[in-house]
């Protein structure tokens, strides 16, 4: 069984090296602050020198396998402990965007105001490109509520768009992303323009590092309530086009709630996992392929998420 460090063994370690040095604070400790508590946590993390230098040599090896580059962010929102490749280098977001849309709507949109039916044509869906839920309704429409819904679940692109549109469009969304402290994210433009990452151009773009304290902070209990932290838990955890992404690279009984994200060379996933301790680790894997004629390969994403979840991760 996969499990987290036992305190003990970190309060050990770090005896030990505050002995034998006089180092600064922790590396790449860039997420949420431990809590302060007189009672150790009987799950707490500790990501060791030897961990981050064999998730380093991994994900080198796998740039180099693909000819891509990987970008990924790892942060374990109780203990604050992160795990870093390419963190603060731009990448296109593509579909992963939907997440936030739908965090948006959740955050901002309430009551009847969610059930209202909304109704678009076929040319809507021809231009937005894949749409499998919505090209099923343009008889019939959908709620705003079962738009954002499809948008994460399915990542259907016409849904996308009419989310944005109730929530004051790309820039309601970045304008919110702003409000939770991301100085980072453009957002510009709906689907299927946000794909096209023109080069250069920040336009539609994030950074690992970004996005993981995006996410981070959707949940963190504060940004949405209870209920529409559990209904967005939800979706993302019957995300139907993460199978085979970070909940591919994610060690034996740990659960995953996602959302994905490709065009061309891109292939992202930016997941909630839940560990067998309990523990939340927020991770963005984003990454791209080098030759700008290539597609992307699922297999990249899901091994740089399982050489990067194994370094929050023991075997019994």
């Amino acid at each position: 069984m996969r499990h987290l460090r036992s305190p003990l063994v970190v309060a050990a370690t770090a005896a030990l090296v505050l002995a034998g040095c006089s180092s600064g604070g922790s590396p790449g400790s860039t997420g949420t602050p431990a809590l302060v508590s007189s009672t150790p946590s009987p799950t707490a993390t500790s990501v060791t020198p030897a961990d981050r230098a064999a998730v380093a040599k991994a994900l080198a090896a796998l740039e180099q396998q693909y000819d891509a580059t990987v970008g990924i962010v790892a942060t374990d929102t109780t203990t604050g402990e992160t795990v870093s490749h390419n963190g603060d280098r731009r990448f296109g977001y593509a579909s992963t965007l939907k997440a936030f849309a739908a965090a948006q709507f959740l955050r901002s949109v309430h009551g009847a105001a969610r059930d209202e039916r909304v109704h678009w044509t076929a040319a809507d869906v021809t231009a937005a490109g894949y749409s499998p839920v919505t090209e099923q309704h343009v008889s019939d429409g959908l709620t705003y509520s079962q738009l954002a819904e499809a948008a994460v679940r399915q990542s259907d692109n016409t849904a996308l768009n009419l989310v944005l549109k109730r929530i004051g469009g790309p820039k309601g969304l970045g304008d919110a992303l702003t409000e939770l402290g991301d100085a980072t994210t453009q957002v510009v433009n709906d689907e299927p323009a946000l794909n096209t990452i023109e080069p250069g151009s920040t336009e539609d773009t994030t950074t690992p590092a970004a996005f993981t304290a995006d996410l981070a902070r959707v949940f963190d209990g504060h940004t949405l309530n209870a209920s529409d932290t559990a209904q967005l838990q939800d979706w993302m955890s019957s995300n139907a086009t993460g199978d085979t992404l970070i909940r591919a690279g994610a060690p034996t009984g740990w659960t995953v709630a996602d959302k994905s994200g490709g065009a061309d060379g891109i292939r992202n996933d930016i997941a909630r996992v839940t560990t067998t301790d309990g523990h939340e680790i927020t991770i963005s894997v984003l990454t791209t392929r080098n030759d700008p004629a290539a597609k992307y390969d699922d297999a990249l994403v899901a091994k740089s998420a399982a050489a990067v979840l194994q370094a929050f991760a023991t075997e019994d």
